[in-house]
């Protein structure tokens, strides 16, 4: 139990060797903390017995408080209001005898429908979530989403949000981290598919058979939360690209024998199909996989480039040429990490912590059980895990944007520039409202996306939704940028700076081409859109 003070105990530890300090009603010793700080020893000792919260929510943000509270805080002050417990609804009184009339069945509502709008949820600042989180209608979302939604949350404020800049300037997360998203069930629900309970179980709070997309797009978005591209890409990047074409097209004995291990979150998956002169044209690759003599293996040479999580990984769903040239001669293949694989790691400009790897194959055996699909008709399995990718991407680049965005509002409601908060500049307030309106209009398409990809089969969501879904994973990145972009301006200094109150919009700054190129960059992806929803157009009929 934490101790109380008066404010006249707290400044009696006044001293460099018995430093304590208040923030928010909250009291901090401070004494072994002063070698640790950022800013020297001088700053704390001049806040030494004081009430120094103006001065701290001036250099810092909430991330710092968070991270440092649980092993600094020794009490509070007596003048802290108390939390209250929350109140425990009251019991619904009874309903009164209905009429003595023929019943008459009523049509319940379909589960695209809700009654009412789900309870509010977060800190309710305008356009800084998806609207369903503040009061409003949603055909898309439920009690089981708001249910998830709670669990992810819970975990990344208490345990993720307050490291990730030390696992980022570390590139590394913790494989701790990892096994907890298996054990969580979330990685189960990352494939795109009907929640495969064969092989791991779903997260308790939602009923596996009301499992859909929406769940997913959730859970993306709340780790996005956390402001940094390379936590999100290390966790799902690798694994939610590679692992889906196994989960489709991998025969039921491959997948019996290593999906266990993935989704517990033992074993890890990338997909490896850039390769150092082939891009977003993929019909184009080298890497090369020849039959053996005896038929039972195909022998696999080449490299890949850009890798997301292949320093860790012990699968690769490799794309390789085991035919002529052109897209009818790509396959895929399961790679497992054996002899003649190796990796090594990429420096990069952005997502630090997501394991960017550089991957050689030579003369690497893989049993022909390992093939994903047909030989020779890889291409239109890797066309169909694409518009799962990108539907990732556009998840993330939006949350990222709206984190943007919220930094940016927290910041201008109380820096002071010229006598008055920046919110109270109208050039700000301008800055804010162009960001929010490319969000939210962004976010609106990509729900209504998600809704199609629910709805169409496999084949049908492949043709009619790659053109659209290219043309959003194009608009979401530009949106991002415009969003970095804008909210590096109106904090200035702070988010050329490593760290601090800026540190998420510079770190955000720099992940931006990590999303804007991968995947397919924006140019493909424009010219994709129009060109394939019109040959799909003309198909069904069209008329110009």
């Amino acid at each position: 139990m934490s101790k109380v003070f008066t404010a006249a105990d707290v400044a009696s530890h006044n001293k460099a060797d018995n430093l304590y300090t208040i923030i928010d009603g909250d009291v901090y010793d401070l004494t072994k903390f002063q070698d640790d700080h950022p800013g020297g020893k001088k700053i704390l000792q001049r806040v030494a017995g004081k009430d120094a919260s103006k001065a701290f929510w001036k250099y810092h943000n909430e991330g710092i408080l968070k991270k440092y509270k649980g092993k600094l805080q020794v009490g509070s002050l007596d003048t802290k209001p108390k939390s209250e417990p929350k109140a425990e609804p009251p019991a619904p009184a009874p309903k009164p005898a209905p009429p003595a009339v023929k019943a008459v069945k009523k049509e319940e509502p379909s589960s695209e429908e809700s009654a009412e709008p789900l309870e509010p949820f977060g800190q309710q600042i305008p356009f800084a979530d998806p609207n369903w989180y503040q009061g409003y209608h949603s055909p898309y979302f439920n009690e089981t989403h708001a249910a998830l939604r709670a669990e992810v949350r819970e975990w990344i404020e208490n345990e993720i949000e307050p490291n990730v800049t030390e696992w980022d300037e570390a590139k590394r997360v913790p494989e701790e981290i990892y096994k907890e998203m298996g054990r969580r069930g979330y990685l189960g629900g990352l494939l795109g598919v009907k929640y495969p309970t064969e092989y791991t179980q779903a997260p308790a709070c939602v009923p596996v058979e009301k499992w859909d997309l929406f769940h997913e797009v959730l859970i993306t978005d709340e780790l996005s939360r956390t402001g940094s591209g390379g936590f999100v890409w290390n966790l799902i990047g690798g694994f939610g690209i590679g692992c889906p074409p196994v989960m489709k097209f991998g025969s039921k004995a491959l997948k019996d024998r290593i999906m266990p291990g993935i989704l517990s979150g033992d074993k890890r998956i990338c997909l490896a199909i850039t390769e150092p002169d082939a891009g977003s044209d993929v019909a184009n690759l080298t890497c090369e996989a020849k039959l053996s003599e005896d038929g039972k293996h195909f022998i696999v040479n080449g490299e890949k480039k850009w890798i997301t999580n292949g320093i860790w990984s012990d699968y690769f769903t490799t794309a390789v040429r085991t035919g002529g040239p052109g897209m009818n001669g790509v396959s895929l293949l399961l790679i497992e990490r054996t002899e003649g694989v190796s990796t090594r790691r990429m420096d990069c400009q952005g997502v630090w912590s997501s394991g960017t790897t550089y991957i050689t194959f030579e003369d690497v055996k893989v049993p022909v059980e390992n093939l994903l699909g047909k030989q020779n008709q890889g291409f239109r399995v890797i066309m169909t895990n694409f518009n799962h990718e990108r539907i990732g991407i556009v998840i993330q680049s939006l949350r990222f944007a709206r984190v943007c965005y919220e930094e940016s509002v927290k910041y201008a409601n109380k820096r002071r520039t010229f006598g008055k908060k920046l919110i109270e500049h109208p050039v700000i307030r301008m800055k804010l409202a162009h960001m929010a309106r490319q969000i939210e209009a962004s976010y609106s398409w990509l729900e209504n996306l998600v809704y199609q990809c629910e709805k169409m089969g496999e084949t049908e969501a492949m043709l009619r939704l790659g053109g659209p879904i290219a043309s959003l994973k194009a608009q979401s990145t530009l949106t991002f940028e415009f969003c970095a972009r804008e909210a590096s301006q109106i904090f200035g200094g702070l988010s050329y700076s490593r760290g601090g109150q800026g540190g998420k919009v510079e770190r955000l700054y720099r992940d931006v081409r990590a999303y804007a190129i991968p995947g397919g960059s924006e140019e493909i992806m424009l010219d994709l859109s129009m060109r394939q929803s019109l040959r799909v157009a003309k198909a069904m009929g069209m008329k110009l």
